[in-house]
């Protein structure tokens, strides 16, 4: 994939109003204000695509995004500490997983942690759900700007451990939408797995 053009196609709110499955799709899962919305705008290189906000919980919906009229990108809900009921996070937590499981043009999913912390128990139950499933995905440690290198090896260092433990060996990459770091890995990913 070239990654040369990128519009948004639609929103959709559950898994029977996503668009036909015809091309592959690429998610991107992980906490609220973890950096999905910038990394989809960093790999197309357009950055007004996505709706970035400081706001957690903005998006709402799984918001598909065509890539060179060959892949969808498509943006998960944040799960976490969104701003909405407990009952609407159910909801999307349900939404989510049966995207997942059930979506038959899935190839990969991207799951995002902030570089800076380590991954939260929704993070690692995350990690685990998706190893039992059997779902392919790689981790990407977003916001690497904000911390030094050294720090980034080890955050990198302490994923890759709570990997080992659970049996699961994925792709670990380091990203900063801001320093460029990381993206064309990222790109190299998705055309594997989209192909």
């Amino acid at each position: 994939m070239e990654f040369k053009k990128a519009h948004f196609v639609t929103g959709a709110p559950s898994l029977d109003v996503c668009p036909e499955a015809y091309y592959p799709e690429i998610c991107l899962a992980g906490r609220s204000n973890v950096g999905k919305s910038s990394l989809i705008n960093a790999l197309v290189n357009h950055k007004g695509l996505a709706r970035t906000s400081n706001t957690p919980g903005k998006t709402q919906q799984m918001n598909y995004y065509l890539v060179d009229d060959k892949a969808y990108l498509v943006d998960l809900p944040g799960f976490g500490y969104a701003k909405v009921s407990k009952k609407e996070r159910e909801r999307w937590g349900r939404d989510i997983r049966e995207y997942l499981l059930e979506r038959t043009t899935l190839r990969l999913v991207i799951h995002l942690v902030d570089i800076r912390h380590k991954p939260s128990k929704l993070d690692e139950e995350f990690f685990y759900w998706l190893g039992v499933n059997r779902l392919p995905f790689i981790v990407v440690l977003s916001k690497g700007d904000k911390i030094s290198r050294n720090k980034r090896q080890q955050s990198k260092a302490r994923v890759k451990r709570i990997l080992d433990e659970m049996n699961i060996e994925v792709p670990i990459v380091i990203s900063s939408v801001k320093d460029n770091i990381g993206i064309s890995d990222v790109k190299d990913l998705i055309s594997e797995f989209a192909s």
